[in-house]
């Protein structure tokens, strides 16, 4: 297989840029992800991959749920401060505001305009990322209007 073509290839897969969050009590992790797709209407599943090595890998395993903060078109700013560690501070999570959500306690960023709480329901460990599969438990809208931010709009890469 030539490398570049693969390369290629896989990276015009179109995604979307997302805040991937989860807690158990004091312990939270907030990860900025991409590979995130619905599985199933009935029940309503997604599956997001999820790097091994991650902090949301982990806390996803012990607790089997998580959430989903959908960025908007604008956000591209709010989701670079999820490519790195998770800090927790005065209200802020990575220095922005959030709550809890209503069904898993996992982080919602107050400023995104989706989110979705799911728990997990089957996994599949092969590679350097997990794929979860997750019902989705609750959601909520705060700007129906917004468009969502495209990982192709943003001129970074993951992938290939």
């Amino acid at each position: 297989m030539d490398p570049a073509a693969k390369k290629s290839a896989l990276r015009a897969i179109n995604y979307g840029l997302y805040v991937l969050t989860a807690n158990e009590g004091d312990a939270y992790a907030a990860s900025g992800v991409n590979w995130l797709s619905q599985a199933s209407f009935e029940p309503p599943l997604v599956m997001v991959g999820v790097n091994t090595d991650s902090g949301a890998h982990e806390l996803i395993e012990r607790t089997g749920e998580f959430a989903v903060n959908v960025l908007g078109k604008d956000q591209l700013d709010v989701g670079k401060a999820f490519f790195r560690s998770t800090t927790v501070e005065n209200g802020t999570i990575n220095g922005h505001e959030f709550e809890p959500g209503p069904a898993t306690g996992s982080p919602l960023l107050l400023e995104t305009p989706y989110w979705f709480e799911a728990r997990v329901l089957d996994s599949v460990k092969i590679g350097d990322h997990s794929v979860f599969v997750g019902e989705v438990i609750e959601a909520g809208v705060r700007d129906g209007s917004a468009q969502p931010l495209l990982l192709r709009d943003t001129g970074m890469n993951y992938g290939g």
